[in-house]
């Protein structure tokens, strides 16, 4: 007898990716006890912690027993999503403990799908976070820098046909000003996001400066694009875990990365629990 593999509904044949994104909703919503959700946060390297200080958890739930989702493929990530009280507000916050990367090849609509899960679910505005190299040297590992703009240079899209959306203010001025609030120290820089998932070579870490960017990294800018077409409105937040490729003599490795984001993950924990909960 042979085995059946399970077909995710993404990759079906006619698959409409937002229809996808409300059955997803619908099994958060049954799982959870919540008819609705208000702030999503993507955690990536780094960021882990922010989830326990937000407020308590209400329900967590595997990956893989939401259409479209699947469990975490790189280390220091989690492979549950959590509904998450915001304190006492009634509100509450849907965290996914992971993301689907881009070079994981299973094709943009996986890595936009907990976006369009998350709009469907009723956020209106979402968090995205993740550990990236840093291009300006006075960034060292575990600074937090705001996302201003983004450089996406993975030659792909979340957007399919003639879709046009404008992305003036991608990364919304106002949750920008709101977390400078919370911590006026917080930097702003531009992230720019490479394919992967290999490191940057020194020589393209120098064209990302040279282009305007401040930050490399491997996701959060197809995130950013296909929530902004669901209508939310966007904080992005990296945590520098390692000065890129060429700025300093010391080889990357991703070791580096999950000790750096540890090592910062008290700090930006709470910085990030404050943010959510003014938004």
């Amino acid at each position: 007898m042979t085995d059946t593999v399970a077909v995710n509904p993404l990759d079906a044949e006619g698959a409409n990716p937002f229809d996808v994104a409300a059955d997803a909703a619908a099994v958060i919503a049954e799982r959870t006890g919540a008819a609705s959700h208000h702030v999503a946060l993507v955690l990536g390297s780094g960021w882990g912690e922010t989830a326990n200080l937000i407020g308590e958890t209400l329900a967590t739930i595997d990956n893989t027993d939401v259409p479209g989702f699947a469990k975490a493929a790189v280390v220091g990530h989690s492979g549950t999503m959590r509904s998450i009280a915001i304190g006492d507000t009634g509100r509450r916050a849907l965290v996914f403990g992971t993301r689907t990367h881009f070079y994981e090849g299973r094709g943009v609509r996986a890595v936009v799908h907990a976006v369009r899960t998350a709009a469907a679910a009723g956020c209106r505005t979402i968090v995205l976070t993740n550990g990236c190299g840093g291009v300006r040297p006075e960034w060292t590992p575990g600074t937090p820098v705001l996302i201003s703009d983004h450089l996406n240079l993975t030659a792909a899209s979340p957007l399919e046909g003639a879709t046009f959306v404008d992305l003036t203010d991608l990364y919304s001025p106002r949750l920008r000003a709101l977390a400078k609030e919370v911590d006026p120290t917080l930097d702003e820089g531009v992230y720019v996001q490479f394919r992967g998932p290999q490191y940057e070579t020194p020589a393209e870490v120098r064209m990302a400066g040279i282009l305007g960017g401040d930050l490399v990294g491997m996701s959060t800018t197809l995130e950013a694009i296909a929530a902004r077409q669901a209508g939310l409105e966007i904080l992005g937040i990296s945590l520098v875990t390692n000065p890129a490729a060429g700025i300093s003599a010391t080889p990357l490795s991703h070791a580096e990365v999950v000790e750096a984001g540890q090592a910062a993950a008290a700090r930006c924990g709470r910085l990030l629990a404050e943010i959510v909960g003014r938004i």
